[in-house]
């Protein structure tokens, strides 16, 4: 009686938790993504070590932001990104067999997809199962999204600074413009940030940071969308 009553109550876990993720999916690929799991999660530290709060994002659509944001991520995140179903294999075997031999600066293989995919429905951390989901809200926002809608929702999300997430606010807080208005090397500039914008500063950037926009800047010439595709949602 027990055995049966514990697996009707897993069965209905396990439908509940598919179609409350398909459906959320699926809300998003409308609705912008106005909060994330990392806001919250922030805003929590902030408030535990007796800081004021910082949390400045606000939404731009897709096609009020510079094509040369979306080069300048898809260069330096995600080479592959227009190609692939998600997941970068061959820069995951790549990853592996670097991380290998390396104790320190060790490289990561996640994709645009998947980094969207944690940024909004998941949290931070390097835990199996955290990764396992990601996996799979990433196949879901691949067979549900547009490449797009993958991008626009990436550069709304993602964390741009103490407090700052989205290109909206980043670009407002750095150079006191609308994201329209950002040139490609600011684009590519903001992008060099990314593996750490906590860590690395858009105003008065390091050597290493410098070295990085430059390099973002050559790869950028690489990537073969134009104004066209930023509509093609």
């Amino acid at each position: 009686m027990i055995v049966k009553l514990i697996y009707k109550i897993l069965k209905w876990v396990v439908v509940a938790f598919f179609v409350t993720t398909i459906l959320s999916v699926f809300f998003y690929r409308y609705v912008p993504v106005f909060i994330t799991p990392l806001m919250i999660i922030r805003t929590a530290e902030q408030i535990g070590d007796g800081k004021d709060i910082k949390l400045k994002h606000n939404w731009v659509y897709l096609d009020e932001m510079p094509v040369n944001m979306v080069k300048a991520v898809i260069a330096s995140e995600d080479a592959h990104f227009l190609e692939h179903d998600g997941f970068d294999f061959d820069a995951i075997k790549k990853a592996v067999e670097h991380n290998k031999n390396k104790k320190k600066n060790k490289h990561g293989a996640s994709t645009i997809s998947q980094q969207t995919a944690k940024n909004v429905f998941l949290w931070p951390s390097r835990s199996w199962v955290r990764k396992g989901l990601e996996a799979y809200f990433t196949v879901l926002i691949e067979m549900m999204w547009s490449k797009q809608r993958i991008v626009e929702v990436y550069l709304n999300s993602i964390e741009m600074g103490d407090g700052i997430y989205g290109i909206g606010a980043a670009s407002k807080r750095y150079y006191r413009c609308a994201p329209s208005e950002l040139s490609r090397l600011q684009c590519a500039l903001i992008t060099a940030t990314l593996p750490n914008p906590r860590k690395y500063k858009v105003i008065a950037p390091s050597a290493y940071v410098s070295k990085r926009q430059q390099r973002i800047l050559r790869e950028m010439k690489f990537v073969k969308i134009d104004d066209k595709w930023l509509i093609g949602k």
